[in-house]
């Protein structure tokens, strides 16, 4: 498994498939978990612990909080997905967005797992850059 996508919930399946499809098409391996960062933090300590992913994908919506937990239990790359919800999305946008020094997450467009997809490609490439190198 090179791409591990959490997700913050089963509503955000549609969200999820869209980056499943791009990964599966490249023929890269992956896993995905539906686990929320408020109602179940220590099922989400477990999960990114034990992950050997090198890249997470994060999908999120409201308050969108599970991307930046993610980067605060980690040092491998965190692509957050903000998910459209009651104010069109901006509120996760801006979550995800605004992380405090120290916990990067990059972000995407709104609903726009097809992209977190293609940049964890473009991270899972520099690493073979490097092996060869």
């Amino acid at each position: 498994m090179e791409i591990h996508i959490i997700a913050g919930s089963k509503s955000d399946k549609g969200v999820v498939e869209k980056a499943e499809r791009v990964l599966r098409e490249a023929g890269i391996k992956y896993t995905t978990d539906y686990c929320s960062a408020h109602r179940e933090p220590k099922r989400l300590d477990k999960i990114v612990q034990r992950s050997k992913a090198d890249v997470f994908i994060c999908i999120a919506g409201l308050s969108a909080a599970l991307p930046g937990v993610v980067a605060s239990k980690t040092e491998k790359p965190v692509i957050g997905v903000p998910v459209s919800s009651k104010l069109g999305g901006l509120d996760a946008l801006l979550s995800i967005a605004q992380m405090p020094k120290g916990v990067p997450v990059a972000c995407v467009g709104i609903d726009n797992a097809q992209n977190a997809a293609h940049l964890a490609l473009r991270i899972l490439r520099l690493r073979s850059v490097d092996d060869q190198g």
